[in-house]
């Protein structure tokens, strides 16, 4: 299987051009959709949204993450074997805390090269189809090197900030929960935040932080908009 994970954007013309591209080169892997919807450019909370959402991802699956505003530069095009998945995409730190959290990684340089390389879409052009590779042929067709290690690493430390809004107006933060003691209160835009377990646990409206689902410190509200309320977005510091 492949997932995908970038900032293209769910409703934007990018992510149909990605499929088609991955439909040619490996039409039996199913693709699945992780998050098309990162914080555009912002590589360091799509690298914490990443190594918590790969934990989700089988054995000898394929995430094909692409958050590269550097696209066209000098960054060098790497995938990761991280505790038997295949992470695929740009070394510009979006890969590192998912290698640095993981037990065992190797990491390689894309050696293999389209006829066509747009300046501006390596995830259409070069990312997608070896992620293709390693879902179906493997790594010898995408002619992957060894290499001792990332170029650019945030590392494996927790992220105090707010690293994505959801629809509901939640605010999810780069701070693993279970590392965070249940009386600490979070101090956001002037107001004290304390734990509650669930949204049925506090009165509607209130804003409340706890454990989500994928294990990350979560603020929200009980049926309200936590982001309006708080007056927060993507980057912001937690306290």
């Amino acid at each position: 299987m492949i997932f995908l994970f970038t900032d293209f954007g769910a409703a934007d013309l990018y992510l149909g051009q990605v499929k088609a591209v991955l439909h040619e080169h490996a039409p039996k892997a199913p693709v699945i959709d992780l998050l098309n919807d990162v914080p555009p450019f912002n590589v360091k909370a799509g690298a914490h949204l990443l190594a918590a959402l790969a934990r989700g991802i089988p054995p000898k699956g394929v995430a094909l993450a692409v958050v590269d505003p550097g696209v066209g530069g000098p960054r060098d095009a790497v995938a990761l074997l991280a505790d038997g998945r295949w992470l695929v995409g740009p070394d510009n730190g979006l890969l590192s805390v998912a290698a640095a959290r993981a037990k065992q990684v190797e990491v390689f340089s894309i050696g293999w090269k389209p006829k066509s390389l747009s300046a501006s879409f390596h995830g259409r052009d070069l990312f997608a189809p070896v992620a293709a590779m390693l879902a179906g042929t493997g790594r010898k067709t995408a002619k992957l090197a060894k290499k001792p290690r990332l170029a650019v690493a945030f590392g494996a430390d927790d992220l105090a900030e707010v690293i994505y809004v959801d629809h509901y107006g939640n605010l999810i933060t780069g701070l693993r929960a279970a590392g965070v003691p249940r009386e600490r209160v979070l101090n956001i835009t002037g107001r004290q935040i304390a734990h509650a377990r669930v949204f049925s646990d506090v009165p509607p409206g209130q804003a409340f932080w706890y454990e989500n689902s994928l294990g990350l410190v979560e603020i929200a509200a009980n049926s309200a908009r936590a982001d309006q309320a708080l007056g927060f977005k993507p980057g912001g510091s937690l306290a």
